[in-house]
């Protein structure tokens, strides 16, 4: 019996696979200059589009070394609550809307249940 024992290893062990006849991918370092005066190295595919803008750690943007920095592209304007709402509804209708909760809740008829 005991050389039908099966020995294992423990989780979170080791692999047993090796790096031994492994080809990586060929990599390209880009430079990024960061806004602090630090310098970010981040490998890259060799096939990859770098980009010329990369977010630092530290906050802010690091720039691609020798690059120049890119238009920004037309920022659109953020849409409010109100502005969703006045996409379905028009004013008359919620002011109707308003007039009848308003009667609703002044008559009781809406009380908080317990």
């Amino acid at each position: 019996m005991a050389e039908r024992t099966l020995r294992g290893m423990k989780i979170g062990a080791n692999s047993m696979e090796s790096e031994v006849g492994v080809e990586f991918a060929p990599r390209v370092e880009a430079v990024y200059d960061c806004p602090d005066g630090s310098v970010l190295v981040i490998p890259f595919s060799a096939e990859a589009d770098i980009p010329a803008i990369w977010e630092a750690p530290g906050g802010g943007e690091a720039l691609l070394r020798d690059a120049e920095r890119p238009e920004p592209g037309p920022v659109k304007p953020q849409r409010t609550h109100w502005d969703m709402l006045l996409e379905r509804r028009t004013i008359a209708e919620l002011e109707d809307l308003l007039n009848e909760r308003l009667d609703l809740l002044r008559s009781g008829a809406l009380r908080k249940s317990a």
